[in-house]
C-alpha cells in the first residue's frame, strides 16, 4: 500500500524524518519496502500483513504510530448539520449474516466537477486515478480511513429503496443472473453472491464494484452514499468466482471496521458538500447483527514470563490503552476487550504480541534456550517418563542430521508382505479400518518401517539421494482380546505402543574426504549415544533373525534380555521390491519400542574422580564358535570382578584362512587403570591372563596364536 508522508502528518504531529518513521513502522510490524520522493513529499510502499486490515489506510498507520510514539492522533473533520425532515427512502437487509450493517446518506443539489488539485495529487500518489469530485471523495475516504464507500445516482434507484441480499434470497433466482459492472464487463454471478438491489434489479456487487446503470455521471444532481459491513468470506468467494479484484474488495475481504463505517460515511458527506455543494439529509443506519468483542483475560506476570522481560504494571496498561483496548484491571488480572477495528486480537497470545511490538523486539534480551544434558527426572514438571524419552530421542535424531517425518497411521497388507513377515508374527495382527481412505491403507500400522520406505521412494523419485529420516509415532498391534483383566467393551481395541523408527539411504559418491564408516554403524552410534545419555544399562546388540534384514549386517536390540527393537541393512530381496534405481543401493533401518525403555532407565548418578595416572593396554585375540555373539564377549569382560578395568572394546572380527571352519576370531582391547597409583606391567599381565582364562572357560574358546 502506498502512503503519502505529507498526508500522514495531518493526523499525527510527527517530528521524525520519513526515514525514521519508515524504520519505526517496520519495527512494529509494517514493513516499509520502498520510499520515493514526490516533489516536497515522500511516498512509502508499506507491506501490510493480511491480519491487519485496520492498517490499510493513512489513519490506520497514524494510529499505529500514535501508539508507538505516544503522540495523540487526530481524527479528520466530519461533523456537519444535516437537513431536517423525514426521508422517503428505505433500506432492507435480506441476508443479515452476509451484511451485518448497512448505512447511507442522501445528498441533493450537488454539482459534478473535477476534484481540486490537492485531492488529485494525493490520489495519484497512492495509485488511484482521479474521476470527478464525488467518486474521488469515496476513493479519498477509502485511502484515508480504510473503509470502502460507493455513490449511486439517486434518480436511477427504482422505488426509493435499497435491498441487500443474494439472488436466491431476493428473487429466488438460481443460476444465469448476469450483471454489467462499472468496467463495462457483463459478468455471470454465482447464486450466493451478495448484491445491492433497488426495488427491481441489482445495482452493485456488494463490496466489489457498482453497476453501469447507477454510476455517477456529469449531470447527476442527487446521490445516495453507501457505507456497509460485509462478511469477508462472502466478498472473497464472490471476487474469486467472477475474477474481479478492486480496492474495495481487497479491504472487505480482510475485514473492515463495523463501527468506522458511520464516521467514514459522515466524512465523505462532509467532503462532498465542501467540494460539490448541495444539501445533506439524515442518515439511514440498519444494524441487524451487532458486534460484540471477545473478552480476553491475562495476567501481567504471564506477559513478562512469555517475553522474558520485567515490565511494570503501569507500563503494560499504558501500552494496551494506547492501542484503544478496553481494560478492566483487578487483583485477578486484566480483562481486555479489543476495539472493533482489531478483530485480529482474539486470545492471550495476541495481547502478548502487541506488548512485544510496542516495547520493541530489539529490546527483548536474547537468551539461549535451556537444555538438559542427559536424562531429566521423570517427575519433573508435568512430563511423564515416556514423554521425556520421546523428546530426548527426537532431539538426538535431529542434532545428528535426521529429518522428522509425520505419516498417516495406516498401512496395507502389501506393506507387511514387503517385509516377508511370517504368519504368526504379531505385526500381522491387523486392526481393520471400517472406512479407509483407500484400499492400500485399510489397516492401522503395526510397524513404522513401511511408511519410511515409502518416504524414501518418494524422495528418490524427486532427485533427493542423501536421506536420513525418522518418525516417532504409535503402532497398533492386533486387538486386545488376548490381554487379561480388561473390560469387554475394550476387547476389540488394538494395543497401542509408542515406537521410534529411522531410515538412512546414501549413495556412494566421490568426496574430498575418505569416509569408510558403514551407514549401519553410523545409525547404531546415534542410538547408542542416546541410550548412554539416558543412562540406560544392560543393553546389547545381538544378531537379528528379522526376515527383511541382511543376515550379516543386522542386530536385534535387547535391554535386560528383552528385545525392544532392531537395526540393520535391508535384505537385497526387499530392496529389489522397492525398485530403487541405483548401483548397489543400501538402506539401513531401525525401529524400537520407546515404552519398553521406561522401566530400565537409571536415575542414579554416581560421580568418581578421574584418575591422574596412565592406563595400560593389552590386546587379545581368541577363536570362538561362529555363532557366539560379540556382545557376550564384551559382557564377560565387563563382568569380570575387578575395579582396574577402565574400558574395553572389540577392534577386529575375522573369518577366513587360518581360521577353522565354523569358527571366528575376535580381537579385543582392554585398558587397565588404578585410581591412586600407576600399575606395573607385571600385575597387569597377571590380571589380563586371568581375564582371558575367565572368558575362554565361559565361551569354550582358545587363544589365537
Amino acid at each position: 500500500m502506498r502512503i503519502s508522508f505529507e498526508w500522514l502528518k495531518e493526523y499525527i504531529k510527527l517530528e521524525a524524518t520519513p526515514e525514521e518513521v519508515a524504520a519505526r513502522l517496520t519495527m512494529i510490524g509494517h514493513e516499509v519496502e520502498a520510499m520515493e520522493e514526490a516533489g516536497d513529499d515522500v511516498v512509502m510502499e508499506v507491506n501490510v500483513t493480511p491480519n491487519r486490515p485496520d492498517c490499510l489506510s493513512i489513519f490506520g498507520l497514524a494510529r499505529e504510530l500514535s501508539a508507538s510514539y505516544g503522540i495523540p492522533v487526530e481524527f479528520p473533520e466530519h461533523h456537519f448539520a444535516a437537513e431536517p425532515g423525514e426521508l422517503d427512502f428505505n433500506i432492507d437487509i435480506l441476508d443479515p449474516e452476509l451484511c451485518n450493517r448497512y448505512a447511507g446518506r442522501i445528498l441533493k443539489g450537488i454539482e459534478i466537477s473535477p476534484s481540486p488539485e490537492w485531492m488529485k495529487k494525493r490520489l495519484e500518489k497512492c495509485g488511484i486515478r482521479a474521476i470527478n469530485n464525488v467518486v474521488d471523495v469515496t476513493n479519498y475516504v477509502l485511502l484515508e480511513l480504510g473503509h470502502p464507500l460507493h455513490a449511486f445516482d439517486l434518480r436511477t434507484l427504482k422505488g426509493n429503496m435499497i435491498r441487500v441480499g443474494t439472488p436466491r434470497t431476493v428473487k429466488g433466482v438460481v443460476g444465469g443472473l448476469k450483471f454489467r459492472t462499472l468496467d463495462e464487463v457483463e459478468r455471470l454471478l454465482p447464486d450466493d453472491a451478495l448484491l445491492i438491489w433497488d426495488a427491481q434489479e441489482p445495482v452493485a456487487i456488494a463490496g466489489i464494484m457498482g453497476g453501469m446503470d447507477t454510476e455517477v455521471k456529469d449531470d447527476t444532481k442527487d446521490i445516495f452514499i453507501e457505507s456497509a459491513y460485509f462478511q469477508p468470506a462472502s466478498i472473497r468467494r464472490t471476487s474469486k468466482a467472477i475474477g474481479l479484484k478492486t480496492e474495495s474488495s481487497y479491504r472487505f475481504e480482510r475485514g473492515s471496521d463495523i463501527k468506522m463505517l458511520k464516521k467514514a460515511l459522515d466524512r465523505a458527506a462532509f467532503l462532498m458538500k465542501k467540494l460539490a455543494g448541495g444539501l445533506i439529509y439524515g442518515k439511514l443506519d440498519i444494524y441487524p447483527k451487532m458486534y460484540y468483542p471477545p473478552e480476553i483475560n491475562i495476567k501481567p506476570e504471564r506477559i513478562n514470563s512469555v517475553l522474558g522481560v520485567t515490565l511494570p504494571h503501569d507500563e503494560i496498561i499504558n501500552y494496551l490503552k494506547s492501542l484503544g483496548l478496553e481494560i478492566k484491571d483487578s487483583h485477578e488480572g486484566l480483562s481486555i476487550k479489543p476495539p472493533s477495528f482489531r478483530r485480529d486480537i482474539k486470545r492471550e497470545a495476541d495481547i502478548v504480541e502487541e506488548i512485544a511490538r510496542l516495547y520493541g523486539y530489539d529490546r527483548i534480551p536474547a537468551e539461549l534456550p535451556k537444555a538438559s544434558i542427559g536424562f531429566d527426572e521423570p517427575d519433573k514438571g508435568n512430563l511423564s517418563q515416556k514423554n521425556i524419552i520421546k523428546d530426548a530421542f527426537r532431539i538426538n535424531f535431529l542434532k545428528n542430521g535426521y529429518t522428522e517425518v509425520i505419516n498417516f497411521s495406516f498401512m496395507g497388507e502389501q506393506d507387511i508382505d514387503l517385509l516377508i513377515l511370517t504368519d504368526d508374527d504379531e505385526r500381522r495382527k491387523f486392526t481393520r479400518i471400517m472406512n479407509p481412505l483407500r484400499v492400500e491403507d485399510s489397516y492401522m500400522r503395526t510397524t513404522l518401517i513401511p511408511s519410511l520406505l515409502r518416504n524414501i521412494q518418494h524422495n528418490l523419485s524427486h532427485g533427493n539421494r542423501d536421506l536420513r529420516l525418522f518418525e516417532i509415532s504409535r503402532v497398533f498391534i492386533g486387538n486386545r482380546a488376548f490381554l487379561r483383566d480388561i473390560d469387554s467393551q475394550d476387547a476389540k481395541l488394538p494395543h497401542e505402543r509408542l515406537h521410534a523408527a529411522a531410515v538412512c539411504y546414501r549413495e556412494k559418491s566421490k568426496t574430498l574426504y575418505k569416509d569408510d564408516t558403514h551407514d549401519f554403524y553410523l545409525m547404531k552410534g546415534v542410538i547408542e549415544a542416546e541410550f548412554n545419555s539416558l543412562k540406560l544399562k544392560n543393553y546389547s546388540f545381538i544378531r537379528s533373525l528379522e526376515p527383511f534384514l541382511h543376515p550379516g549386517q543386522s542386530a536385534d536390540i535387547y535391554v535386560s534380555d528383552k528385545k525392544i527393537g532392531y537395526i540393520g541393512m535391508l535384505a537385497p530381496s526387499v530392496i529389489n521390491k522397492l525398485d530403487i534405481k541405483a548401483y548397489k543401493p543400501q538402506v539401513v533401518v531401525a525401529e524400537f519400542d520407546l515404552e519398553a525403555l521406561a522401566g530400565h532407565l537409571s536415575r542414579d548418578i554416581i560421580y568418581k574422580h578421574l584418575s591422574k595416572f596412565p592406563y595400560v593396554e593389552r590386546d587379545t585375540a581368541i577363536i570362538l564358535d561362529s555363532d557366539v555373539e560379540s556382545s557376550l564377549l564384551m559382557k564377560l569382560v565387563r563382568d569380570y570382578p575387578t575395579d582396574l578395568i577402565d574400558d574395553a572394546y572389540i577392534f577386529d572380527v575375522y573369518q577366513g584362512s587360518n581360521i577353522p571352519e565354523g569358527k571366528k576370531s575376535i580381537a579385543f582391547n582392554v585398558r587397565y587403570r588404578a585410581a591412586g597409583r600407576t600399575l606395573t606391567d607385571e600385575e597387569v599381565d597377571v590380571l589380563h591372563k586371568a581375564l582371558a582364562e575367565f572368558v575362554l572357560q565361559r565361551t569354550n574358546g582358545q587363544l589365537r596364536a
